[in-house]
C-alpha cells in the first residue's frame, strides 16, 4: 500500500476517515504487508500533528509531527542531502548520503524510528520505518534517479512479499 499526499494533516485525515480508507490503511499495516507513506502520507502514520491539534493520525508509528524549527524557511521546498541512519531495504543502493526533494513544514519529532535524516535548522527525520510501515518526508517521485531507485526498492520488497 502507498499513502501519498500533499496538503494539510487535518484535512487529509478527515478525508481518509470519511471515505473509510483510514480503516483500510490500518488493516493493511496490521497485515504485515509493505506500507509506504510519502510526505503528508508519512506524517499521517504518526499519532498526531501540531498542524491540526485534536485530529488523531493513523497511530501506526508512535510520536508527534511538529513544525520545522524557527529560523528556517517554511516550507522547506528544495533538494536536500539525506543521511542514512540505518540499513534498510528501502534505502538499498542509495549510499550513505543522497539527494532528495522536499516540500514540507512539519516532520516527526522523535528520531527513534528514523532510518534517514536531513539537516534543516537541525536534524529532521527524512525517512522512517517501524516494521513494514515505512515513510519518506521527501517526494521520491520528484527526486530523479534516487527517488526512482527508492520506489524500485519498495516494489521489489512488495514482489518478494507475495505468497
Amino acid at each position: 500500500m502507498v499513502l501519498p499526499g500533499v496538503g494539510a494533516f487535518g484535512r487529509c485525515m478527515e478525508a481518509l476517515e470519511g471515505t473509510g480508507l483510514a480503516g483500510l490503511a490500518r488493516d493493511a499495516a496490521a497485515s504485515g504487508r509493505p506500507f509506504l507513506g510519502i510526505c503528508i502520507g508519512l506524517q499521517m502514520l504518526y499519532d498526531r500533528s501540531e498542524e491540526s491539534p485534536g485530529v488523531p493520525g493513523l497511530g501506526l508509528v508512535p510520536g508527534v509531527v511538529r513544525r520545522l524549527p524557527e529560523g528556517v524557511k517554511h516550507p522547506q521546498m528544495q533538494w536536500n542531502l539525506v543521511d542514512r541512519r540505518a540499513e534498510h531495504p528501502l534505502l538499498d543502493g542509495l549510499g550513505d548520503r543522497f539527494w532528495m526533494y522536499f516540500v514540507h513544514s512539519f516532520a516527526p519529532d522523535d528520531p527513534v524510528h528514523a532510518i534517514a535524516t536531513c539537516d534543516y535548522g537541525g536534524e529532521v527525520t527524512a525517512a522512517t520505518a517501524r516494521g513494514k510501515v515505512w515513510g519518506t518526508q521527501f517526494h521520491p517521485e520528484k527526486s530523479g534517479d534516487n527517488g526512482l531507485a527508492l520506489l524500485g526498492n519498495f516494489v521489489h520488497v512488495c514482489a518478494a512479499a507475495r505468497v
